[in-house]
């Protein structure tokens, strides 16, 4: 007589072991805070600030309007450092003293716990999806066929939202690398969520996949691969091309960019959604990289190497033609008009995430441009708050010399008010104001900043008011 089974049930952590595995996972001792705002030359040092992370709840789906909260942020850093630990990194020099981080970062236990919290992870930051695209409607050959000619013979969208922030910005040099330092996740490792999807069994559709992928890796010639195009172009506008030199200024939005492509990836049910996003993204690359040309050449002249974006014209018309002659139209063939809704909601959601990143990187450069603005608010939001006219909670903190406030955001708007000693307050790369006593800033939600102590001592109060313009009225 044989024992009875147990009923078959889908692992799940809850809120409680998610939050405690979560801590576990970050406090790795790679992950702690940086003394400095820039990482050098040591790709597994990711800072993910684990002492924040105890009071977040990631066991919630954010919806459209909370994507760009604290917890989006953080765990898309999280979901950063758990999908790369399938890739490899080295760094560029002085591999011996590194050798230490090398082996924490690719260790058995920093994968498992990593594999542990994923699930509930992607689903906080990209649950959200299944809400705000709906694929409806018995989609057929015919029906997908009409979509695409009407997508492929759509009217240009005309100049990016980024090249408008970056042509409006106060700083257009300093817009522009903060640009191409958001594409650095995705671009120094190129084309490697996309080879999760090469591995297996599938037929003829995966070496033409293969194909595409050959083409991102320059035919096996080092100085062709794209990458290494796009560490010509960084250096070439004064930046640096290490892997994560500047994690710390990489948004939320851009790091969800990156990120999506390993969420579908990496869990293989996702498979058709990722030919929707992968025609939609190599369609609409040959637009984007002729902007970004015409961008960055205003902006930094014959000196800038622009060859990754000029490489990218000339073969992603062939890319988007293929993702759907040799690629898409086979997989239906074989597998079923039913795969069709599944390709049309990965081609919309990119869209989405798409239309986010563009509003938030505008967003960004818009509160760096303001950094003077928002210091001159503190005077009003101040007399508000210290007249008792606006009662906002209060955190008082006490700092020393050096001491550095990695990147982060608010989810709603705060004050700084600076009661002694020296701040610099920074938005972004290259982006601060210094804040003595008696003044501070408007911190505006949303929006990555950090600060480091330049006195002795710094006494400083964050006021979180919510909304500023409720303290101005």
């Amino acid at each position: 007589m044989t024992s009875k089974l147990p009923s078959y049930e889908p692992f799940a952590l809850s809120a409680e072991q998610l939050r405690e595995m979560t801590v576990r996972y970050a406090v790795n001792p790679l992950y702690l805070d940086n003394e400095e705002w820039l990482n050098e030359d040591n790709p597994f040092r990711r800072q993910l600030r684990p002492q924040v992370l105890p009071h977040l709840d990631f066991s919630t789906t954010l919806s459209r309007p909370e994507i760009l909260d604290y917890s989006g942020l953080a765990a898309q850093r999280l979901l950063t450092s758990i999908y790369e630990a399938d890739l490899m990194f080295l760094p560029k020099s002085g591999f011996a003293e590194k050798r230490a981080d090398f082996a924490a970062f690719y260790s058995s236990s920093n994968r498992q716990l990593g594999e542990l919290i994923r699930p509930a992870l992607e689903q906080h930051v990209f649950g959200f999806l299944d809400e705000e695209v709906a694929v409806t409607g018995a989609w057929t050959k015919d029906s997908f066929r009409a979509f695409t000619e009407r997508f492929e013979t759509r009217e240009p969208a005309g100049p990016l939202p980024a090249a408008r922030a970056i042509r409006e910005s106060t700083d257009p040099v300093r817009a522009a690398q903060m640009w191409l330092v958001q594409f650095a996740p995705d671009f120094l490792s190129e084309a490697s969520p996309m080879i999760r999807n090469v591995l297996g069994y599938y037929g003829a559709v995966q070496s033409d996949w293969f194909k595409i992928i050959i083409d991102e890796y320059g035919y096996g010639v080092h100085d062709t691969k794209h990458s290494q195009l796009f560490e010509r172009t960084l250096e070439s506008v004064g930046l640096r091309s290490d892997a994560h030199h500047y994690w710390q200024f990489y948004l939320n939005s851009s790091l969800m960019m990156n990120n999506y492509f390993h969420f579908l990836g990496k869990n293989h049910e996702n498979f058709f959604r990722y030919l929707g996003a992968l025609y939609y993204t190599e369609t609409t690359l040959v637009d984007f990289c002729e902007s970004a040309i015409e961008v960055l050449t205003e902006v930094f002249g014959d000196t800038v190497d622009v060859r990754y974006f000029s490489e990218h014209v000339h073969i992603d018309v062939h890319h988007g033609r293929m993702a759907l002659e040799k690629l898409i139209w086979p997989i239906i063939e074989q597998c079923g008009e039913g795969v069709i809704a599944d390709i049309v909601r990965g081609f919309e959601e990119f869209q989405v995430l798409n239309e986010i990143a563009d509003a938030d990187f505008a967003a960004q450069i818009g509160w760096m441009d303001g950094g003077p603005a928002n210091k001159a608010l503190h005077e009003p939001v101040w007399a508000a708050i210290s007249s008792g006219k606006v009662s906002a909670p209060v955190a008082h903190l006490v700092e020393p010399r050096g001491e550095l406030s990695n990147t982060h955001l608010h989810d709603g708007d705060e004050l700084c008010h600076i009661v002694s000693g020296t701040m610099r307050f920074v938005s972004g790369l290259n982006s601060y104001q210094i804040l003595e006593a008696g003044q501070g800033t408007v911190i505006h939600r949303n929006r990555l900043h950090g600060a480091v102590i330049e006195s002795e001592e710094c006494v400083y109060e964050i006021h979180s008011v919510g909304d500023y313009r409720a303290c101005l009225s």
